[in-house]
């Protein structure tokens, strides 16, 4: 049975106001919001529903903010391990001890996730002085209690140069999965803009670190899609023969098998743009998935570049990186570098 993935934001009480973060970017006075306990558990139970109409087995990101500061949190955990639920964190290293990592491994957590956005002067700048030195440290705690640990990047223009020295940092400190995503712009500023041919420079130079490092324990996942475009036009990805035509097979899971919850019950197809769908407190998620909301999100005729290219079954870049642009997920991915006609 395949899984259904919920990233699911239980407060906005966070240690740090990221240079990037959609709650702190544009306006770091905004009233923060926490998920109280008894709507957690309507919440839960209708995801849980919703899996059971599709057949799907549910998968939480537990995040935030930092979601340990949520005054229930270790209740909320309570609740998923009851359901034999299984989930990883997307937080920060300021809370985490070998106690809670052990205490969090008791619970059910598989993986926990921690951000690098450069070297430290840099990481730092953008994050929280000290962020740096206190996410390698705790490195370590995760993988002792028996915990994946996995280390996210956000590269845009200020750290572009910064990145291949993170796969070295990464792969030193014994990190079990690395990944990447493109920095999302939340107003139309450009000055962190990567032209295509640059970015795809850099996926060049990534990739020969990666092959390098291809042995060394840590699983690079290729989570940017145009990693598709880069690998076909290299001749190591193949469309695979006898599919059906019509039918989408990988890239964005937009409208596929994730959506986003936040504090306030509101349901996000994807919390990297405004996508509101609906509110899970209100709204059976069933409904919202299969609902007129969210198909648009599978309206892949829509995509003005992507639905003239062969790989639209199987790439469309990232929809949330060109709405950040252009306020159009259906636009031209602005890092995408293929000519079509």
């Amino acid at each position: 049975m395949n899984y259904f993935a919920f990233q699911w934001h239980i407060t906005d009480q966070c240690d740090q106001r990221c240079e990037h973060c959609y709650i702190f970017s544009e306006d770091n006075n905004k009233c923060l919001k926490e998920m109280s306990l008894d709507d957690i558990k309507v919440v839960l139970n209708n995801c849980i529903e919703m899996c059971d109409k599709l057949n799907r087995l549910p998968y939480f990101y537990i995040t935030g903010g930092d979601p340990i500061l949520h005054k229930n949190f270790w209740d909320i955990l309570t609740l998923l391990k009851e359901r034999d639920i299984t989930f990883g964190i997307l937080g920060n290293p300021f809370h985490l001890s070998d106690e809670v990592c052990k205490k969090l491994r008791s619970y059910g957590c598989r993986k926990y996730q921690l951000s690098i956005d450069g070297m430290r002067e840099t990481h730092d700048s953008i994050r929280k002085s000290g962020s740096f030195d206190a996410t390698i440290e705790k490195i370590q705690c995760i993988r002792n209690a028996g915990i994946d640990c996995a280390v996210m990047t956000t590269v845009s223009g200020t750290n572009k140069d910064e990145i291949e020295d993170i796969v070295d940092l990464v792969v030193e400190n014994h990190v079990d999965i690395f990944a990447f995503a493109r920095y999302c712009p939340t107003s139309f500023e450009k000055e962190t803009h990567l032209e295509p041919k640059e970015y795809r420079d850099l996926l060049e130079r990534l990739w020969a670190k990666f092959e390098k490092y291809k042995n060394s324990g840590t699983t690079f996942n290729l989570k940017d899609h145009l990693w598709t475009l880069f690998l076909y036009e290299k001749g190591l990805y193949k469309i695979p023969e006898g599919l059906e035509d019509k039918v989408i097979y990988d890239g964005c899971n937009c409208g596929n098998c994730h959506i986003t919850i936040l504090p306030t019950g509101d349901i996000y197809a994807c919390r990297r743009m405004e996508s509101k769908v609906g509110n899970a407190l209100k709204d059976s998620l069933f409904d919202v998935f299969i609902g007129n909301k969210m198909g648009e999100y599978r309206q892949y005729d829509k995509f003005e570049k992507c639905a003239k290219c062969e790989l639209l079954r199987f790439c469309r870049g990232c929809p949330a990186v060109t709405y950040g642009y252009t306020h159009s997920m259906y636009s031209a991915d602005p890092q995408c570098w293929k000519e079509v006609e």
